[in-house]
């Protein structure tokens, strides 16, 4: 189970501002490049189970996972997730024909073929993100800026065993710094199949 604290940037302004602050302690910045499948005939997002395959900066290092039966409530996402490194050459195959997915060798395949029994494998598209990864105050911060089609999300993300604290410590960050911000409502991927900004 991923628990994560999920807060909502209302804009560039607001984005660059928590940058700033955070600054000292920036870590790294990946480049993310998000690509999500279905089953021939929806059989996962039937069961509300998502399958993604990640690219980061580039080709430097590809990530396949499973997510199913997320809930999101004030600002703190709870999902079953399940993840596990591919070769980035494979993963760019699947992207470029889904169906590739059937041959892939690995536990998440083997998983969705046992759970979900797809005849086949469709491509759903996918988005671009920039995430800038900060250790402040004991928290892994991620500053998300995920471009859409239809335009770009600013959020703040914090993996926790004890969401509550850690978004009350945001929160105050942000207050103290009177930098907007609201609970996400949606993940990147409700909105992404959304075709809209919330």
């Amino acid at each position: 189970m991923e628990v994560e604290v999920k807060l909502r940037l209302p804009d560039s302004v607001s984005h660059g501002q928590v940058s700033t602050l955070l600054s000292p302690f920036h870590v790294k910045t990946h480049r993310q490049e998000n690509f999500f499948f279905d089953g021939s005939s929806g059989e996962l997002s039937a069961r509300r189970a998502v399958l993604r395959i990640r690219f980061y900066d580039d080709d430097a290092r590809c990530v396949i996972s499973l997510k199913a039966r997320a809930v999101l409530v004030d600002g703190v996402s709870r999902v079953e997730e399940e993840e596990e490194e591919l070769e980035p050459s494979v993963g760019r195959a699947c992207v470029e024909n889904p169906q590739r997915l059937k041959e892939v060798e690995s536990r998440i395949m083997g998983r969705v073929k046992d759970e979900f029994g797809p005849s086949g494998f469709v491509g759903l598209g996918g988005f671009g993100n920039v995430r800038g990864v900060f250790e402040w105050n004991g928290l892994k911060l991620e500053l998300d800026e995920s471009s859409f089609e239809f335009g770009t999300l600013y959020e703040i993300e914090c993996e926790s065993t004890d969401p509550d604290a850690a978004k009350k410590m945001i929160e105050d960050l942000l207050k103290e710094n009177q930098i907007a911000y609201w609970y996400s409502e949606a993940s990147k991927f409700s909105i992404f199949r959304s075709g809209k900004l919330p």
